[in-house]
């Protein structure tokens, strides 16, 4: 956190990139300050609550050698450790900005979460997936709200878990991507939950999984992408089988947003990656 006294306003370097999708607003906003680094915590909040998207990332010089910046990410009313498309969208748009990695082909982030590295794949960026901080079974009562909250019997849940890496998702296993798509939220009955949804498409798609995250109480309910939710998803449904180790899956369909995360699995990781697109650039005063 910033101390001593507020530097005055200056023009700053601002991008707004449309993450996880190759085509321009068709994924999921995001605002980035690139020269951050003399701003105080109050002033991003401030600032990200303003943007009024899902989330903010401003850009500062990296405290750990290993890494060739630092992040940190804002929503409307909070700061959070890690977030999977401010991730490479600010990775996205500091490489726009100039920035040179120290290794060919990797940029390493720094964030609260710790290191996240990643990867140059052509004009593609993938993140590898940040450990869970907490998984495994969750409360009985939790997935009764879960269900009534997405107007389906408890039965029609197959599998949850938590999956938190940042924001507290619960992971919810559904039969089918139509089911997926056919959800009509009740925020109300799910309030003080983050849900994510995911359901498999069937054989001979050119997608294998469709995923809706939905944040009860925000001010975006329903996220057209979420690379933290699919991170965690991904390390799920990998590791116990229920999904192969490179997948494709589509999010924001019920938006009218063509999100589109790319999942591999390669030794120990699990790369999380998406096309960004570039959609406003320009200076910021703050």
């Amino acid at each position: 956190m910033n101390t001593g006294p507020s530097a005055a306003p200056r023009l700053r370097p601002f991008t707004q990139v449309d993450v996880f999708s190759a085509e321009a607003y068709r994924g999921n906003p995001l605002a980035v300050v690139v020269e951050a680094e003399d701003l105080e915590t109050e002033t991003m909040q401030r600032f990200a609550n303003w943007t009024n998207l899902s989330e903010t990332a401003f850009v500062l010089p990296p405290t750990h050698p290993d890494a060739d910046y630092r992040v940190r990410i804002f929503t409307g009313s909070e700061e959070f450790p890690f977030a999977g498309h401010p991730t490479l969208g600010s990775a996205h748009a500091w490489l726009e900005a100039g920035g040179i990695p120290q290794r060919d082909g990797v940029v390493v982030q720094e964030c609260g979460a710790g290191l996240v590295r990643v990867r140059r794949d052509g004009g593609r960026l993938a993140f590898a997936a940040p450990p869970l901080t907490r998984s495994g079974t969750v409360a009985e009562d939790d997935l009764m709200r879960v269900a009534a909250g997405l107007g389906l019997p408890r039965e029609a849940l197959l599998d949850a878990s938590w999956l938190v890496n940042g924001p507290d998702w619960i992971g919810v296993l559904l039969e089918s991507a139509e089911q997926v798509l056919g959800i009509r939220p009740d925020y109300a009955a799910m309030a003080g939950l983050k849900v994510g949804v995911i359901g498999p498409h069937g054989h001979g798609s050119a997608v294998q999984f469709e995923v809706r995250t939905f944040v009860p109480g925000d001010a975006a309910a329903e996220d057209p992408v979420t690379g933290s939710f699919n991170a965690g998803a991904a390390q799920w449904l990998i590791r116990s089988g229920r999904a192969p180790e490179s997948y494709l899956a589509a999010q924001g369909t019920a938006l009218g947003r063509a999100g589109r995360i790319y999942v591999e699995a390669a030794g120990e990781d699990i790369w999380v990656g998406g096309d960004s697109v570039s959609c406003i650039e320009g200076w910021v005063l703050l």
